[in-house]
């Protein structure tokens, strides 16, 4: 008779137990939308977000301020540059086969009179968004290994084996793809240009894993960062932009 009890105990926390181990999972794949930057979530007045840090170029002295701020009751992160170039970037580790689409949302006030990102003396952009890939720096010959020491002079540290930068420009039309005229394995892409849109929220949407594959002809390696830039130190304006959340998710 007291045999039983034991029985039926086990078989209730057998139960449990698998109820729990199926909740867990459920919350886990809700959660797997990497969630790069929750600006949203943070508090206005803080000048960085949780988890993202400056990142800044050795030879420019001047950098965007970058500080959170309401917008509409929503916390954003706001950028000011004035005559300025710095950027901010997230460490992340993310797969683009199984994250393949960034979303993202921004607001630009202003586009550049003497901006073209093709070229080194017009290559500022009123709103940038980087995706960084993995490098191996095992897989360059020895004139790529040389141009990334060079690069390291420039940027102060080694630059990613390849990136992408989705692009807010001022002249070149939207779609063109055009290599960043500091690192030839940087490519950007213009999302949109000229004034169409401006002072507006704008949500934006790519499949980071099909561009790297249309740009650079193979299979993308693991995302490490992801980095946002609004700069004008060569054309010597003034520009304000703001980013909302950035996150990847599923096609």
């Amino acid at each position: 008779m007291f045999a039983k009890k034991p029985i039926k105990f086990s078989i209730a926390l057998v139960l449990l137990v698998g109820m729990l181990t199926a909740l867990v999972s459920l919350t886990a794949a809700i959660g797997t939308i990497p969630e790069v930057g929750k600006f949203s979530d943070a508090t206005p007045g803080d000048d960085l977000p949780p988890g993202w840090e400056p990142y800044v170029f050795k030879k420019i002295k001047r950098h965007t301020d970058y500080r959170l701020v309401s917008d509409n009751g929503t916390v954003v992160l706001k950028a000011a540059s004035n005559a300025a170039a710095s950027g901010l970037i997230r460490r992340i580790r993310i797969d683009p086969k199984k994250y393949p689409i960034v979303c993202w949302r921004w607001k630009i006030t202003k586009i550049y009179r003497n901006a073209d990102v093709a070229k080194k003396e017009g290559d500022d952009a009123p709103a940038r968004l980087h995706i960084v890939f993995k490098s191996d720096p095992s897989t360059l010959n020895f004139v790529e290994k040389v141009k990334r020491k060079a690069a390291r002079l420039l940027f102060g540290e080694y630059p990613p084996d390849a990136s992408i930068s989705y692009t807010r420009a001022s002249t070149k039309p939207a779609v063109t793809i055009v290599s960043n005229p500091y690192a030839a394995r940087s490519k950007m892409i213009v999302i949109e240009s000229g004034k169409r849109r401006l002072n507006r929220w704008v949500q934006e949407t790519r499949n980071v894993y099909e561009d790297y594959r249309n740009i650079f002809g193979n299979e993308p390696p693991m995302i490490s960062g992801v980095g946002i830039m609004t700069d004008t130190d060569n054309t010597g304006e003034f520009a304000v932009s703001f980013y909302g959340d950035i996150y990847f998710k599923t096609k």
